[in-house]
């Protein structure tokens, strides 16, 4: 069965780092570019950063750029989002997910493909307060 599991998530304070890590089974994870999303309630889903499959490209939002880095231990089947210098708008629930083409914008986290070959963790809660 396909998991993608994350875990890392909690509340930090305005300027605090926060690891998350999206761990993967039931598919050959190395052969899937790997992204993470975020929603918030009233908002669409955002691609926050994507990696392509050996972790050679890494792409990020702008709203992130700088401060978010995306990475993956293909060995450890893992995917991570280390997050620093956070603020209170980066509070959001957030999506890991692999797809065997490429990582792209969707309407909603997390969404399904036509093809069913893509995979979405459950989502993952981020607070970020004073």
């Amino acid at each position: 069965q396909v998991q993608l599991v994350e875990s890392g998530g909690g509340l930090v304070q305005p300027g605090g780092s926060l690891t998350l890590s999206c761990a993967a089974s039931g598919f050959t994870f190395s052969n899937f570019a790997m992204g993470w999303y975020r929603q918030a309630p009233g908002k669409g889903c955002e691609l926050v950063a994507a990696i392509t499959s050996t972790g050679g490209s890494t792409n990020y939002a702008d709203s992130v750029k700088g401060r978010f880095t995306i990475s993956r231990d293909n060995a450890k089947n893992t995917v991570y989002l280390q997050m620093n210098s956070l603020k209170p708008e980066d509070t959001s629930v957030y999506y890991c997910h692999a797809d065997p083409f490429r990582i792209v914008a969707v309407p909603h986290c997390p969404y399904l493909d036509y093809y069913g070959m893509d995979y979405w963790g459950e989502g993952i809660l981020v607070t970020v307060s004073s």
